[in-house]
């Protein structure tokens, strides 16, 4: 939930990702396209059940590394990964375009969605070492 700044009290900031103290020695904040970049993170790269409170949270695509390699895997990955999105951050973003390609050691992940308040289109980049 955002937090509104004394100085501001119109504009929400959000506690950043992954959590740290700023120069101030307070919770280190960020803008809403940051905070909505860090939610995309977190969602992709936790497995369902490694969330004690939220067990159903996560796409499990680390998981999905791990299977035989083929196109149908890719595509169910691709797939359940979309449906992850739009059920956690559905209310945030509206997904144009996800892109998953594992390639020698690393594994790369493009999303590309509008947020919904402003409509602003971002496209944010995952690389993870496999």
């Amino acid at each position: 939930m955002p937090r509104l700044q004394p100085d501001h009290p119109d504009s929400p900031v959000y506690v950043d990702f992954p959590f740290h103290i700023d120069w101030k020695g307070t919770a280190a904040t960020t803008s809403r396209q940051k905070h909505v970049r860090n939610l995309l993170e977190q969602l992709l790269f936790t497995s369902p059940g490694e969330r004690i409170n939220r067990p159903l949270f996560g796409c499990g695509l680390d998981q999905a590394l791990f299977r035989p390699n083929s196109e149908i895997l890719a595509e169910t990955a691709r797939v359940t990964t979309e449906a992850s999105i739009q059920q956690w951050l559905g209310h945030l973003i509206r997904l144009e375009s996800l892109s998953i390609v594992a390639s020698e050691n690393v594994l790369t992940v493009q999303v590309s969605y509008h947020l919904l308040n402003d409509g602003e289109t971002n496209t944010a980049t995952f690389e993870r070492p496999l």
